[in-house]
């Protein structure tokens, strides 16, 4: 399944190929759109059944990707207004990105010592998982 939502800057594309859960890929869109400037402090996203209709997705889909937003700190909810973009400081954000990077990487880095996977292979590895999500 694909689909589209847009409101102003606002464009999500889903796929079931991967196993990223449909949830997961709004908030990373959504989050990716903040970090870039993409959506600015005070911008509205659309309503979760609007978003829902676009998407052709369950509105509890969108909520649960709206709450997990909420839980960041990346949006807040105003009864009876809708959601908004909110004051997030991108570089803290960013830096609280690198050190979850910095743990899986870590993980990675014990698994391949454990079997005796050279440097340069794991970095091909990473090369080729990060220029497949691009």
């Amino acid at each position: 399944m694909e689909g589209k939502g847009e409101k102003g800057d606002l464009e999500i594309v889903l796929s079931n190929c991967g196993g990223v859960p449909i949830y997961e890929q709004i908030v990373t869109q959504i989050k990716k759109l903040i970090l870039t400037g993409q959506l600015k402090e005070g911008d509205s996203l659309p309503s979760m059944r609007q978003l829902a209709r676009e998407l052709e997705i369950s509105v509890i889909t969108t909520k649960r990707a709206y709450e997990e937003l909420e839980r960041q700190g990346l949006i807040t909810t105003m009864a009876g207004k809708g959601c908004f973009v909110a004051g997030v400081d991108p570089e803290a954000l960013r830096e609280r990105h690198r050190l979850e990077v910095e743990e899986h990487l870590q993980r990675a880095v014990e698994a391949a010592h454990a079997g005796d996977v050279p440097l340069d292979e794991m970095e091909e590895i990473l090369r080729l998982l990060f220029s497949a999500q691009e």
